[in-house]
Parts: structure tokens; sequence; C-alpha cells
């Protein structure tokens, strides 16, 4: 990773992607276009890191992301608390009511990935992120500096920054920009992309505290929770939510954070936050308040991710409230798909279907997200906390909350993002949502679990930066798929597994893209090279 000081970018700039924001999305893209041989450039207007603690919770699937880029053992290394301390939890009426269950239990579906999942605060994760393109020659970092102004020619992109001390300002040339410059995006406002927002008129807190009682009674009601979500009948489905955010130690209490909504009509001090705190507690605690902030609850999906050379990702194409850690969750996922995209066209392997299917892909993922899951959530909330109370009916109440706590359980399971409705995927037949299911089973459009080489090696730790032709390892004529592939100029890897992992995938043949989604099997019928055209962007069916 490199400063950079010129006006113009050098003549190798029409291989070169701008990107604006300098969060883990940015730095996500960066480094995955770095393992591709691709040169960027990240303008970020920040010149530290912000130390709200948001983003925290991490999907398996993200940190198969972090496995990619070689880091995830720092990410790990990073994490503020002890695993043993991740469980979640939701009460109803205050911490203490008696009436729990447990709630966004990742590890259920552990066994479907090749990564852990994770809880940390995002500026550790950045910190991971940074050091990591610090080790990359290809990824350059201006920070400090604003974008300004974006302007695209049939060959590339330019993007004027200004610098937020100086004021001096400098054009950078790429070939591809991309925004990840959060939810007030520039550059989505000056690609003319709108969205689509649902306002649910609330204002919300968002509280950072420390606590020595908070501490005492999780170690004592709930030794094994880190995050808490508070159903309160007058909320009317809208969380109180608290996550852990560290330990602490003898002179510094642990802290944590809060989320609730609050009365919008008023101006709120201190001793109000620290009466919300406590109320949804359900006791008095101390309260140290160490940040207070606020945000609206509002949901807005970009109508495309694309316009020409210009992409937008993260939380600049899509924005939520933060139930469950779907944002960065999704925005790095953003990151990954679009990062091999856009090497492949660079580099002569992608077609210009490819990059369309970013947005394709992408957005309805998001949009699922926003209403198959926290939206719904919030609906089903409300209808729960209207029609069921422990001081009306006692035995219905509980009958409810049982049910409910079966629900939990079955959510991690729902949440399989796929690309069943990709027009650049042979034999996907269906619609791309967040909801899914997980399987061994090879599925066209689906994230593939983890297999391992006839020899035993994780495929993770051999797979490379391009597709990967997964083949039998009895009765297949290697050197003839090797042919076929090779007849192509896209990078094929063909791996040999063994026969357990074959039977478990239900296919002879396994076609996986570089972001470790299946492009196609031979259990769906075709041919690999019409499915290779159509996962390379030279072919393209419907879109959804």
């Amino acid at each position: 990773m490199t400063f950079e000081t010129g006006d113009i970018m050098d003549s190798n700039s029409t291989d070169r992607v701008l990107i604006v924001g300098g969060g883990p999305v940015g730095f996500g893209l960066a480094i995955e276009l770095a393992l591709h041989g691709i040169e960027s450039t990240i303008v970020e207007r920040r010149p530290d890191m912000h130390n709200v603690p948001k983003g925290q919770n991490l999907t398996q699937r993200t940190v198969e992301h972090f496995q990619r880029w070689g880091i995830d053992g720092a990410l790990l290394d990073a994490c503020t608390v002890p695993r043993t301390l991740w469980g979640g939890m939701t009460a109803y009426g205050t911490l203490v009511s008696g009436y729990h269950y447990d709630w966004l239990k990742r590890e259920d579906v552990g066994q479907y990935y090749s990564a852990p999942n994770a809880r940390l605060p995002q500026y550790c994760m950045e910190e991971v992120l940074r050091a990591r393109a610090a080790e990359l020659p290809q990824i350059t970092v201006r920070l400090g500096w604003a974008a300004a102004r974006i302007e695209q020619t049939d060959t590339g992109v330019d993007l004027e920054i200004r610098h937020e001390d100086s004021g001096e300002r400098v054009i950078l040339r790429g070939a591809y920009l991309v925004g990840a410059d959060g939810s007030r995006s520039l550059v989505r406002e000056q690609a003319g992309i709108r969205q689509q927002v649902s306002d649910h008129d609330r204002r919300m807190a968002l509280l950072v505290f420390r606590s020595r009682a908070m501490e005492e009674l999780m170690r004592t009601k709930f030794p094994d929770k880190g995050f808490l979500n508070v159903l309160s009948p007058e909320l009317e489905g809208y969380w109180q939510f608290f996550g852990r955010v560290d330990m602490g130690d003898d002179a510094t209490p642990p802290s944590w954070f809060f989320h609730a909504p609050v009365d919008a009509a008023r101006e709120l001090g201190p001793e109000d936050f620290r009466r919300y705190i406590q109320k949804a507690v359900g006791q008095d605690i101390d309260v140290d308040l160490v940040y207070t902030g606020f945000w609206d609850l509002r949901f807005a999906v970009a109508e495309t991710y694309r316009v020409g050379r210009v992409f937008i990702a993260g939380d600049a194409c899509h924005s939520h409230p933060p139930y469950g850690g779907y944002g960065v969750n999704n925005g790095l996922e953003d990151a990954r798909n679009l990062g091999w995209k856009l090497a492949a066209v660079i580099r002569g392997w992608g077609g210009e279907g490819l990059l369309d299917s970013y947005s394709y892909e992408r957005q309805p993922v998001f949009a699922s997200v926003a209403s198959d899951f926290i939206e719904r959530s919030i609906f089903d909330d409300r209808a729960f906390l209207a029609g069921f109370s422990p001081s009306h009916d006692l035995a219905g109440f509980e009958a409810q909350w049982r049910t409910r706590a079966e629900l939990a359980a079955e959510d991690v399971d729902r949440y399989a993002p796929h690309y069943a409705g990709s027009g650049i995927i042979l034999g996907a037949d269906g619609t791309t949502s967040a909801v899914g299911g997980h399987s061994f089973a090879a599925r066209p459009g689906c994230h593939l679990a983890p297999v391992s080489t006839d020899e035993g090696v994780p495929l993770h730790r051999c797979s490379g930066s391009g597709f990967v032709l997964l083949a039998a390892s009895e009765g297949v004529q290697a050197d003839g798929l090797r042919q076929q592939v090779g007849a192509n100029s896209i990078p094929v890897k063909l791996v040999a597994v063994g026969e357990a992992d074959r039977k478990r995938m239900r296919a002879s043949l396994v076609l996986v893209r570089p972001d470790g989604f299946v492009a196609w099997t031979d259990a769906e019928g075709g041919d690999l090279r019409d499915a290779l055209a159509y996962a390379t962007g030279w072919s393209v069916t419907r879109v959804d």
C-alpha cells in the first residue's frame, strides 16, 4: 500500500479501479482486486478511523472473505470478547423479566462454511483490513481527501478530489470507479442512481456506555450472552438492543452499546439516556456514557448498483437498521462479488454481461434482507406484542413465546443468500433472494459448502483466484477436462475431490466461481463450455 501525491495518475490508470470510501467495504474491495493483480486507489475523507462499535456481528460467510484475503486469523485475534460470550438472546419487557430465548445462533449452520463466525467492533475489523492492504503494492490510499466530482468517458472515469485541509484539488483517472462512500453517497448521487426508501419515522439513539453492574448482571444471569434484544410492548415492535463491546479491565468497566427508539419531540440529556438503558435492563445499574448519537430508522435500496463505469457498494447502495449485523456482511459480499468481476473484465476474460450481473445478483439479495428478515421481524414482533401479554393471558402468552423461540432457531438456516435467478448461471432456476437454506449439495447459484481434495486439503487452501472445476477423483478423464477448459482463456483450476465429497455434492463435476458460489454442475445437464460462457458474462439469460 502506498500514499499518492501526484496530480494525474499514470498511463496504467486504464487498468486501475478508483474506490471512494475507505471503510471495510472499500478496503475489502481493494484487497480482493489486489489478489487478482488489479491496482486500485482508495480515496477516504477521514484521516482516522471512527471509534463507534458498529458492524460487530460477522457471519461465517463474511469470515470466509477474510480467509480468502489471508487474514482470518488476524480477524479472530482482534476480537475483543471471548467466543464463549458471543451468544444472542431475545427478552420480553426487560432483560430480567424471566422471559427470554436464544437468538441468532450462527453456530447452528457452522458446518456449511469453512470459517467460523466472529464478533468484534468495526474499527477493530478495519485495522485488520488496513494492515493487510499495507502489504499489497497494488493498493494506493489517499487519506484526508474527499470526492468532489466524477465524469465518465468511453474508456474510463475521472475523479476530482479535494484535500480536506489545504483545499488542493487533484484529478485521478481509472478504468472504473466504485462508490463505497456510505448511505449519503456522493457517487450514487452524481451517477444519478435513485433509491427505494421505506421510512419508519423513528428516531433511534445509539449509546455506548460502561458499567460494572451490567457485567455482574450478565455474569449472574446470562453468562454466555453478548448481544441482547429487548421487546417492549410500548415500542410497537421496534427493538431495544444491547451488544457487548469489550471486557474492560481492573481500572475500566466493560463497555456496551445500546440502540433504542427515543422521544423525537424533545431534547435529550445524559439522565434521559441512563433511564432508557436502566428501563430496558429492568433495574438500576451504573451507567457511564461514552458516546451518544442518533440515527433515523429507514430502509433504502438503490434501484441499480451500476451506471456505465460507475458502481456503488455497501451502504451506498443499501442501508437499514442495525438489526442482526446484515449491513456490513452484505457490504463485504458486494466487494467479493464485484471484485472478481471487475478483474475478469480488465484482464479480458470477462464479458460485459459480467459487470451487469453485479447489480442483478446483489440488489435483490439486499431487498430480500430488508423485507424478509428485518422488516418482517418488526411487523411480527408488533403483532405478537399487540396480541399477547402475560398479564392478560399467561398461558396463551407462554405458548406463543415458545413458538417464537422455535421460529428464531430456524431463521439462521433461512438466511442463505443465493443467486438462483442470475442470468450468468447455467441451470439457475428461481428467484435471487436472501431466503434459502443450507445444504451440502452443490446447487447452481448457491454458496458451496466445504469440500476437500482427494488428498484431504481444504478447497480454500488451494483454489486460487480463478474458477475451480471440482471433479470426482475416480472415473474422470482429467486430461480431457483440461483440454476442454484450456480452449478458453478463462483461468480454471481442476481439483480432484474424494468420493465422500462427491456424494455430498450430488454431482461429479462442479464449477465454482471465484467468490465461492456454484456456477454449474453436471447434475443439472448442459455443457461445461456453455457454463463457462455464462459464468464469465459472454452469454446471459434472463435477469431478476
